[in-house]
């Protein structure tokens, strides 16, 4: 599949994080042509199983978060507005002005979040505070406390849409494009014979403390993994540990990441011709790999992150060609990785 169709097909279901129970379904599609075995754990991490054949093979997981921010309803104004706070963490400044949907248990519901215009603000150059927003969505209050419950998701409007050249927007991308680029490195090595089991693994909960995470590896310890996030792209006003679009996969060292198993991925890079950009992370990289590391007696972990702009906003530009490019890298290493080749520093 084109990177594109994959997200696509990632970015329309809603996955905000603790209720992921859509987008986990689309990720069980797209894992099944590639995958023997497709798991699901009780917090509703995905697992799909590509098995080598070898008894007692290694197993490398490759992994990213299938959740994504989003708004959930903590009241209900006497004019019938719809208060709301954050789950996971938003730009407040972004948030005023957008279209919502709010889902309901009898269907969902459009909305706008609406804000004081900035005509009556006293101190305007002050930034917005959530509790200071509402959602109208056109009713007064009894007909709203019919349809709403405190505790309903509320999503943003915005999906993915195809911008200039290899660019795109999207909802999600963070982490919809990792998972895209597990879906995709399932399909370049479909037709190899690998020496390795791949567990692809779409976790939930990140945006909250890396949750899913941490119960995924915790349960299969796996003898390696890769995972797959986002990381800040360069924009306007924005160049410090920002990397630009388009130019490659960023791969991380430091402390959190395994040296001989990240060193292994920028060899096969340099081999491949595959464009890559590297961070220096010299603490918690804030991603699942803090968590997959310490999982067990220890798992050697690599983190690859897609460049992104605009993160955290309501809409977040990436570059398919960097989705592509990780998953070309994950697939080669995968393909020289050898039974013989457990891991240690």
């Amino acid at each position: 599949m084109k990177i594109e169709d994959i997200l696509q097909r990632l970015d329309a279901p809603v996955g905000v994080s603790g209720n992921e129970e859509a987008v986990r379904a689309v990720v069980k599609e797209l894992f099944a042509p590639y995958c023997t075995e497709i798991e699901e754990d009780v917090l509703g991490n995905v697992m799909g199983w590509y098995r080598c054949g070898i008894e007692n093979a290694p197993v490398v997981m490759v992994e990213a978060h299938q959740d994504e921010l989003g708004l959930m309803v903590s009241g209900i104004t006497d004019e019938g507005s719809l208060l709301f706070c954050e789950v996971g963490g938003f730009d407040p400044k972004t948030l005023p002005g957008t279209e919502v949907t709010v889902h309901c248990e009898g269907g969902d519901y459009f909305g706008v979040i609406g804000a004081k215009p900035p005509h009556l603000v006293k101190d305007s150059g002050k930034a917005l505070a959530v509790e200071n927003m509402a959602v109208d969505i056109g009713f007064k209050k009894e007909q709203t406390e019919k349809i709403v419950r405190v505790g309903d998701i509320i999503t943003l409007n915005t999906g993915y849409t195809k911008l200039a050249g290899s660019a795109f927007a999207g909802r999600c991308v963070d982490d919809r494009g990792g998972l895209a680029a597990v879906v995709r490195t399932l399909e370049l090595v479909r037709n190899y014979k690998l020496s390795c089991d791949v567990v692809a693994v779409a976790t939930v909960q990140e945006e909250l403390g890396l949750r899913g995470a941490r119960t995924a590896a915790a349960r299969l310890v796996p003898d390696a993994a890769i995972a797959i996030d986002v990381c800040h792209g360069t924009s306007p006003g924005v160049s410090d540990n920002a990397f630009p679009l388009g130019k490659g996969p960023v791969v991380s060292v430091g402390p959190n990441l395994h040296p001989k198993l990240t060193r292994q991925l920028l060899d096969r890079a340099k081999e491949e011709g595959i464009d890559v950009q590297i961070d220096v992370d010299s603490g918690d990289t804030g991603t699942d790999a803090w968590e997959i590391q310490v999982a067990g007696a220890g798992v050697p972990t690599a983190l690859l992150s897609v460049p992104l702009r605009y993160m955290h906003a309501n809409y977040e530009v990436g570059d398919e060609k960097d989705i592509e490019n990780t998953a070309r890298l994950i697939a080669a290493w995968l393909l020289t990785f050898k039974g013989g080749d457990r891991l240690c520093y």
